[in-house]
């Protein structure tokens, strides 16, 4: 049945409108909603320690020219026994130093040897012995005592950057949960001074991510102090005070 009357339409209307008015009532919830689940801060926080490294690695580089092999076998012998006992005879142990075979260069036998290029030696003999040590400032100070070695006709040789010492830090495990606290405790710091300026306060962790822990030299000149690193980014929800 139809029906035209006013009264009719203007029901309908009303409803209708009710109906839009209520939709979107609901709607404004949500999205306040929404917007408030939403509201969160983005901070970072920083630990840094200091530490000294709990582990050294020396290697010791020797050559010797000759041109006999059975004479410069005997010789590069009578050298690395004398590293050894240089070593051993100042507080290191045996079990610590590891002796490489030496490394015999026969220039004739090179590929490349132009005949208007005249040496004085056939053979060159490399050898290198290798200090890995618990005992880091023991080893500091042999370093240091090393040119003793020329008194007996030894000078250590080898590449600036292949042969220089290094100095690491093993224990890492051990202070890894500290900084992490650390970190995230700075992070929450920075967030809560944020949300006193803005006028909120800080609610639970939205979102955490762990950075990497980075060890470097403190400087150049110190390798063997350490500076350890690692940066947390931790999103933390604000809410009205």
């Amino acid at each position: 049945m139809r029906t035209n009357s006013p009264t009719a339409a203007f029901i309908l209307g009303l409803l209708i409108a009710l109906g839009l008015i209520g939709a979107a009532f609901v709607s404004g919830k949500a999205l306040l909603s929404f917007k408030d689940a939403d509201r969160y801060v983005t901070v970072k926080g920083l630990a840094e320690r200091e530490v000294d490294a709990n582990l050294v690695i020396w290697p010791l580089s020797f050559a010797e020219a000759g041109n006999e092999l059975a004479g410069l076998y005997e010789i590069m012998q009578k050298r690395q026994a004398a590293v050894t006992t240089f070593l051993t005879s100042r507080g290191i142990q045996p079990t610590n130093i590891t002796a490489n075979p030496p490394d015999i260069t026969d220039f004739q036998a090179r590929k490349y040897n132009p005949a208007n290029q005249q040496r004085q030696y056939r053979y060159l003999a490399r050898a290198t012995l290798t200090v890995r040590s618990e005992n880091v400032e023991l080893v500091r100070q042999l370093m240091g005592k090393s040119s003793e070695l020329i008194k007996q006709g030894i000078v250590l040789t080898g590449d600036q950057y292949q042969m220089r010492p290094e100095f690491l830090y093993t224990t890492l495990n051990s202070i890894k949960p500290d900084m992490i606290r650390e970190a995230t405790e700075g992070a929450r710091k920075a967030a809560e001074q944020f949300a006193r300026d803005s006028g909120s306060a800080v609610g639970k962790i939205r979102n955490a991510r762990q950075g990497i822990f980075s060890i470097v030299d403190r400087d150049r000149n110190s390798p063997y102090r350490k500076i350890i690193r690692v940066v947390t980014t931790v999103d933390y929800m604000l809410t009205d005070i």
